[in-house]
């Protein structure tokens, strides 16, 4: 016996049926906020490239790594949605238990990298280079791309019949399970990004603001949807909510992510750079040679005397000391003289005899 699909459905799998079902909207609702921020998410991207040339700060170039990352994993979320729109079956149960962890533990990655970044300079210490901030985000993810591995192989290939009919409590309970990782990485996210507010160059913490306040989001729409998916649907007997709360979550989430991190964060990135906002910058770029804390460049134009010690110093002067100059030998060549004649007194007359 076939059943028509719903309204608004063509000759469709049944699988898909939530992608057009006017009948229930909340799939339709949900797939167009979720292609709608996949649209964004891209457009963000492609700014991405176009900003790098016209960055001025250079602590700021490096945490565009970050952002690319964290660009992906958003539009990895939104791309996720489709998977708990669709009904649950032997192709959506593995990709949900697998991508789901992962692109949550590499955007929250990035969001705990960027965080310790942070935290060196609202201190103005030596922020990390580039490849120290892509080599923690990666190592962060990597962690939670092997337990999904783990679990995933453990299931397929030793309970496959166990795991693909595996009951709705059992399958919940195992899913909420395989995110302690993610939990872990969004709680100390969330404690390094207080930290954040602590140091002593205010320009930074705006950045450590924009982290905090989509970490906080983040947790309260995570303990609803997980409270709901372990407990609250049991109670209330709406099994079915099961993909519409998880679907909703993702979505959620994504738009936390773009709204309350990554569009501030772009805003700032081209914002013209202040020696006086960024002390630690201004040190780490300048040579230190030629680094003036206070003053002018060159003390001797704009200054008549300059007192050191007992010398008094003239800019227009030697820059030796004055000495009492000795009076020295007559070392210059005689002229001759004419001598005495011994006639100039004789008058021509004779002497006597």
């Amino acid at each position: 016996m076939t059943t028509s699909p719903p309204r608004g459905c063509g000759s469709i799998d049944a699988d898909y049926y939530l992608l057009c079902d006017m009948q229930q909207a909340w799939g339709i609702v949900v797939e167009s906020l979720a292609a709608a921020g996949i649209l964004i998410t891209i457009f963000l991207i492609c700014s991405l490239f176009f900003l790098i040339c016209k960055v001025q700060d250079n602590n700021k170039r490096h945490m565009i790594s970050i952002y690319f990352f964290f660009l992906f994993g958003t539009l990895g979320i939104f791309g996720l949605t489709f998977a708990f729109i669709i009904k649950l079956n032997e192709r959506t149960r593995p990709t949900r238990f697998f991508l789901f962890g992962v692109i949550f533990a590499l955007c929250f990655s990035c969001l705990l990298t960027h965080a310790c970044n942070l935290n060196k300079l609202v201190r103005g210490r030596k922020p990390f280079s580039w490849l120290v901030l892509l080599l923690l985000i990666i190592s962060f993810a990597m962690v939670q791309v092997v337990i999904s591995i783990e679990y995933l192989v453990t299931m397929l290939v030793n309970q496959k019949e166990t795991f693909l009919g595996m009951p709705r409590e059992d399958t919940n309970k195992d899913f909420v399970m395989l995110l302690i990782y993610v939990l872990f990485l969004m709680a100390l996210t969330f404690l390094v990004s207080m930290f954040t507010f602590c140091g002593s160059y205010k320009s930074w913490k705006r950045h450590g603001a924009h982290i905090f306040v989509t970490i906080l989001f983040s947790i309260a729409i995570w303990v609803v949807w997980i409270t709901m998916l372990t407990k609250g649907n049991t109670v209330l007997n709406h099994e079915s909510w099961d993909d519409p709360v998880v679907a909703i979550a993702l979505v959620s989430n994504g738009w936390v992510f773009l709204i309350m991190y990554i569009v501030p964060e772009i805003c700032f990135l081209t914002a013209p750079l202040k020696l006086e906002d960024y002390p630690p910058e201004n040190d780490f770029c300048q040579p230190k040679f030629i680094k003036q804390t206070n003053g002018v460049d060159n003390r001797a134009y704009t200054q008549d005397e300059i007192v050191q010690g007992d010398l008094r110093y003239s800019p227009h002067s030697s820059h030796f000391q004055m000495q009492t100059i000795r009076p020295q030998s007559d070392f210059s060549i005689p002229r001759p003289k004419a001598r005495t004649s011994p006639y100039e007194d004789y008058t021509g007359g004779k002497g006597p005899m």
